[in-house]
């Protein structure tokens, strides 16, 4: 924690082994507090709409897309719900939650992120095969295949942040320098194998499945004028290739998003080390963290079934009768 001269002991009683209180001027503190909150509480609200959506109308919307969707939605809900509050409260004021939840805090950041991210890499996956083996899709993504996929992304991201955080866990508060402050430490090691992990290769992959998208696209979309001919196969061109073009353009957003939202972040982690320990810098984290307010934005503002859903929701209609028997598709 940045201790200035002049501040107020986190715990006045505790004398040269307290922190000092951060200080920032009023109208920042203000500023700061309010566009948080609304960050937080839109990215929270988002995505719960996703969540009982895909959720209450499981009879419709119960497909391996949807349940690929679903899964983002818990993780990137769990970011606004939980890991925002607690990082603008851990950069604006005194830890008094205690050495024990620091050690928690820093766990739930590495595994929901983590989730988070190896869900998009899923989606991406799901969209390819969509697109590129449509054939072999019905087989290839079942929903039962799908769910399997997910329980496995969350183990890895329970048992990545387990081993990432496992020292702070074994020692709460190992890493902090005085009472009031929650800090967490990597070396040079440590801090490589996560950016190799948690971005280099999902970016990797997700461009490259771009690319093989955008490539399947662009040749549909010119196997489409050259059969003009086919007045029939024309149509049915037209269909497929609207469809196609449509997931590569929210596959092309994805990755547009992902890119702006996490490359300042690893950025200037090479830069400088830890930098989540950092108040200065604190912006950086919240362009990151603001990934998952974009999220919904991206998937399910795009589609049809959310608006309708969302519609039904908004409205109370569902306490009406059972809208599970509603078409929303």
């Amino acid at each position: 924690m940045e201790i200035q001269k002049g501040a107020e002991l986190c715990f006045p009683q505790l004398l040269n082994s307290s922190c000092r209180k951060p200080t920032l001027l009023w109208s920042k503190a203000v500023l700061l507090n309010i566009v948080l909150s609304c960050i937080s509480v839109i990215t929270a609200a988002l995505n719960l709409l996703v969540i009982v959506s895909v959720s209450y109308f499981r009879q419709q919307l119960h497909t391996p897309s949807n349940i690929l969707l679903l899964s983002l939605a818990v993780s990137d809900f769990l970011v606004g719900l939980l890991l925002m509050p607690l990082q603008m409260f851990r950069n604006m004021t005194c830890w008094v939650l205690g050495d024990l939840m620091c050690s928690v805090y820093w766990y739930l950041t590495g595994n929901i992120t983590c989730a988070s991210i190896v869900n998009i890499v899923l989606i991406s996956v799901d969209r390819y095969v969509a697109i590129c083996d449509p054939l072999h899709y019905p087989t290839r993504m079942t929903v039962a295949r799908v769910k399997l996929r997910v329980c496995l992304c969350w183990f890895f991201s329970i048992f990545y942040s387990s081993l990432y955080t496992k020292d702070i866990l074994i020692e709460p508060g190992r890493y902090n320098s005085c009472y009031g402050e929650c800090v967490f430490l990597t070396n040079n090691i440590a801090g490589m194998i996560d950016l190799v992990l948690t971005f280099l290769v999902p970016v990797s992959v997700i461009i490259v499945l771009y690319m093989r998208v955008f490539v399947v696209a662009v040749s549909q979309a010119r196997a489409m004028h050259s059969h003009v001919t086919a007045v029939t196969l024309q149509r049915s061109l037209t269909q497929a290739n609207k469809s196609e073009l449509k997931a590569a353009r929210t596959l092309g957003v994805l990755v547009v998003v992902f890119l702006a939202c996490y490359c300042p972040y690893y950025c200037y982690s090479l830069a400088e080390e830890n930098i989540e320990n950092n108040p200065s810098v604190s912006i950086v984290v919240i362009i990151f963290y603001f990934n998952s307010c974009l999220n919904p934005l991206t998937y399910a503002l795009s589609y049809p079934w959310f608006r309708n859903a969302v519609k039904l929701l908004v409205t109370l209609q569902i306490f009406k009768y059972d809208t599970n028997e509603v078409k929303i598709l």
